[in-house]
């Protein structure tokens, strides 16, 4: 792991994500979202994240079919990377969550990933 801040992208350049630091681990979560955006997460004080991205680069989702809802996720509205999430307003979260993947095998190759049951 190192300390110095690192860019990644979605695939086509227009959401760029810098982080302060690589993290030490990623979850991979099997929930039904995660499973189908491929989503390797990793977590950031939101105040710790620059997203740098072109007008109208960024299209949210939101899962409205649950009783209570915490995240919009968030994709490119050109490529269709998902890139990351952020809590919804009122919700007591601390931090967001970013899609490693934007960042290349140079950077997951040094990262443990951590298997979580999302639907247990």
């Amino acid at each position: 792991m190192t300390d110095t801040p690192i860019t990644g992208a979605c695939h086509c350049g227009a959401i760029r994500i810098t982080l302060p630091r690589t993290p030490e681990f990623v979850n991979d979560c099997n929930c039904t979202l995660c499973t189908k955006v491929g989503g390797l997460w990793c977590y950031f004080p939101l105040a710790d994240v620059r997203i740098e991205a072109a007008p109208d680069a960024i299209a949210a989702y939101v899962r409205s079919d649950l009783d209570e809802t915490w995240l919009s996720t968030h994709h490119c509205t050109t490529c269709g990377c998902t890139t990351h999430w952020t809590p919804l307003p009122g919700r007591d979260l601390d931090r967001m969550g970013v899609n490693l993947r934007m960042f290349g095998d140079e950077v997951l190759a040094g990262v443990e990933v951590r298997e979580v049951d999302g639907r247990g």
